[in-house]
């Protein structure tokens, strides 16, 4: 009996850990912006890290960033691979789409719902590469299009000749089609958010500037999002952010173009700090801080507390009323 019973537990357990990981997370009202818990797998003999970061729905960049020490084409069968579903929102506010390009993710903050929790649903993104970067921008959805056509422009169509690989004018949807089965145009017509037929560049620096996402994001995305969906694409590689009193540090490497940014510079650090600490006291490790945007690891690290503000709160009373009880001493031996 205490066999079947080891048996059937081992099987559920075998079952959970084969689920992919929701990409939806619910933002509570106290004012957290950690969400999520990270995770662990193991890989079998012939997963490769690119396999396990899309099954549970993150992009190469992030499974290296969080498993430095292991082989991307063969972790090894029994490997523990850690998953990277824990994040800090970005310092943005919470409506339509967001995509930080340095984390090559995307937050989507679907219309929330009267005596409903907000949510966000986050998926990774492939973006565009150094001479080719996506740019920075507030925009909208303007157009939805399933099994679009692809229309190279003439910069891109002048790179491929010059290789000797020349484009047709028009690609048509279908599997040599780089757009995938569905894309969504920004207010800024020439750049795209879209599916993909090449999913290993999700999470990496590839693109001509447009958004690629994996086939089976791009697909549950575009059947949320509607036209007129605000899109801001943000800039930040160091994220902040709190957990009850508890305050992280999420760093990811910065683009090689934003060096004299970023490289050793904790200002945007400190920076988002205050902005987020709303005059709350704060004590941080900046020793910590500072090694995290060193040597990131893509996802939310201890940095720091906020002092207790009731405790404070309560000194303050007390100090106040230990000052009034010796003004009104003072003031009664004054009489005296």
């Amino acid at each position: 009996m205490r066999i079947k019973k080891l048996i059937i537990l081992l099987l559920v357990q075998s079952w959970l850990c084969s689920q992919p990981y929701a990409s939806t997370y619910e933002i509570n009202d106290l004012g957290d912006t950690v969400v999520g818990e990270l995770g662990k797998t193991s890989a079998t003999h012939k997963d490769t890290l690119l396999d396990i970061g899309r099954k549970f729905g993150f992009g190469y960049n992030d499974m290296k960033l969080i498993n430095p020490k292991l082989d991307t084409w063969l972790p090894g069968a029994g490997a523990e691979v850690m998953i990277p579903s824990q994040f800090i929102l970005p310092h943005t506010p919470k409506r339509g789409i967001v995509m930080n390009v340095p984390e090559m993710r995307l937050y989507y903050y679907p219309p929330k719902k009267k005596g409903e929790t907000q949510q966000v649903i986050t998926y990774p993104l492939g973006v565009g590469r150094e001479g080719w970067q996506t740019p920075y921008m507030q925009t909208k959805i303007i157009e939805k299009k399933e099994r679009p056509n692809w229309y190279p422009p003439e910069s891109i169509l002048k790179e491929h000749e010059e290789k000797g690989d020349p484009l047709p004018k028009v690609v048509k949807s279908g599997p040599d089609n780089p757009l995938g089965d569905y894309a969504m145009r920004l207010g800024r017509p020439e750049y795209l958010i879209h599916g993909t037929n090449k999913p290993w560049g999700v999470g990496m620096r590839v693109s001509h500037g447009c958004i690629r996402l994996y086939p089976e994001d791009i697909e549950s995305l575009f059947q949320q999002v509607s036209i007129n969906t605000p899109v801001n694409i943000i800039n930040q590689p160091y994220k902040v952010g709190g957990r009850g009193d508890e305050i992280y540090l999420e760093a990811h490497p910065f683009l090689e173009e934003d060096a004299k940014d970023f490289e050793n510079n904790m200002t945007s650090v400190v920076n988002l700090l205050v902005q987020i600490a709303d005059n709350r006291n704060y004590e941080i490790d900046w020793a910590k801080a500072y090694e995290e945007i060193n040597n990131p690891t893509g996802v939310p690290v201890f940095i720091g507390m906020y002092l207790p503000t009731m405790m404070q709160a309560k000194v303050e009373e007390k100090l106040k009323a230990a000052l009034s009880q010796a003004e009104k001493t003072s003031l009664e031996l004054q009489l005296d």
